[in-house]
């Protein structure tokens, strides 16, 4: 996957020195392959939407979203899910396909939902009754139908860090199932002229490395839809049934797996419960996020300080860490990395590669294997093309690295590193703040 260069000591990234990278855009910088994105959008196509007959795929943008990505997963004829008024910004600024766009998210703002009916977006997630009566009221003011789904709790968990389970029945996601509730949000969607449903979706967690929670998932939706068919008469056009397929990491980390590892059991159920419950199969439509882009990135760093403690503990401080990562401080996530300079050295040493930020808690890997390590190296910590640079923050006021997209061995530029004065831009003093020379106090008075 990531491969030296056999001319010098240097780390190969597709087809690029990661260490002219560092030096070329400075540090820190998020990398991504625009090639291993494109691989895994066609490991979709060929295990899911070509074999198997009335299936969609969306992209989750959540885990990382740029107007340059846009256009690949326009390109690579997937579709698009958003879940904020900012990503749908997004996907309008880059023209990506407005019905191909579902839009989540369990609190969509009167805003947001007024932005996505304008821009007439292919599905509006429904999370709850609150959302649903106030699309009814926006839709009916425009006189316009939406299509739409509602995002049920199928009370599932996976086997997942508690804070990515998302299917469990204390969830602050999705309509819950019990008796009455459901029923009657179906009744009036039904009732109403300006909602047009068509169906329902679930998600059950993130980064699951197994496939029996999507299973049980699938079978409780179908009785759900065989009892509003029967009850209500309604038939259900559309099963979404999310994304959430895991990733490696670390060594430590179950292998990635393909996408049929995921997508053959999730069909065969389908098939196999509607068929029981003689109902017709729906579109059937997946949303992978962190599985298209999370192994498509990686996050040089330039080494700092370094401070060893005798027999307890070595740290390598970097220009960087938890404002462009927060995922080890939030998830206790885990990394492998290189020393991108030196990545034919031997292993003699173990370092724990600390943040530069005010904070104990900004460790990005424990314990790390390296050669013998000095201020100035580079290193390329792997596998952070999800959910780095769309959690990234201005924490200690530090400005949000550059991204570069690599396209068959060319470096781009597709995000530029903020400067100092990019923080103050939206900053104003106020008028009785501004001259305040007079009335300074001696420091310590």
């Amino acid at each position: 996957m990531y491969l030296q260069n056999q001319n010098n000591a240097n780390l190969i990234f597709d087809n690029c020195d990661t260490v002219k990278l560092a030096k070329n855009f400075g540090t820190p910088l998020y990398v991504v392959s625009e090639d291993r994105i494109k691989n895994k959008c066609k490991d979709i196509r060929e295990n899911f939407l070509m074999e198997y007959p009335n299936t969609k795929a969306a992209y989750a943008s959540k885990a990382f979203l740029t107007m340059a990505m846009c256009k690949i997963i326009e390109q690579e004829g997937l579709g698009l899910d958003v879940v904020s008024g900012g990503e749908l910004y997004t996907a309008i600024k880059a023209d990506f396909p407005m019905e191909k766009v579902m839009f989540h998210g369990n609190n969509k703002s009167y805003e947001e939902l007024t932005l996505a009916l304008d821009n007439n977006v292919g599905r509006i997630i429904v999370d709850n009754i609150y959302e649903l009566d106030m699309l009814e009221d926006i839709a009916k003011k425009k006189s316009k139908k939406v299509k739409i789904l509602f995002r049920i709790t199928p009370e599932v968990g996976g086997k997942t860090h508690e804070y990515i389970t998302t299917g469990q029945k204390d969830s602050k996601f999705g309509i819950p199932l019990e008796k009455g509730i459901i029923e009657s949000v179906v009744k009036a969607s039904m009732d109403s002229n300006n909602i047009d449903l068509k169906g329902f979706h679930f998600h059950v967690g993130s980064q699951l490395f197994e496939i029996d929670s999507h299973v049980a998932a699938i079978k409780v939706a179908v009785k759900l839809i065989k009892d509003l068919k029967d009850e209500l008469g309604f038939a259900t056009e559309e099963l979404n049934t999310g994304g959430g397929f895991g990733i490696s990491h670390t060594e430590e980390d179950e292998e990635t797996k393909p996408a049929s590892f995921f997508i053959n059991p999730i069909m065969k159920t389908i098939e196999q419960e509607f068929t029981k419950a003689d109902l017709d199969i729906p579109t059937v439509i997946i949303e992978p996020g962190r599985w298209i882009v999370g192994e498509a990135g990686i996050t040089l760093y330039t080494l700092g300080s370094i401070k060893e403690i005798s027999n307890v503990r070595k740290y390598i401080s970097v220009d960087g860490g938890l404002p462009d990562n927060p995922r080890p401080a939030l998830y206790k996530a885990k990394y492998d990395a290189a020393v991108a300079n030196k990545a034919n050295q031997k292993l003699e040493e173990v370092v724990t590669i600390a943040g530069k930020c005010c904070e104990s808690g900004d460790i990005l890997i424990w314990d790390l294997k390296t050669p013998k390590v000095e201020s100035g190296d580079i290193l390329a910590v792997f596998n952070t093309g999800a959910y780095n640079y769309s959690m990234a923050s201005n924490y200690n006021r530090l400005p949000r690295p550059g991204v570069v997209l690599i396209s068959k061995g060319q470096p781009e530029l597709i995000v530029e590193r903020e400067k100092y004065e990019d923080l103050l831009n939206k900053e104003r003093i106020p008028e009785h703040l501004d001259n305040i020379q007079s009335k300074k106090l001696t420091f310590g008075a």
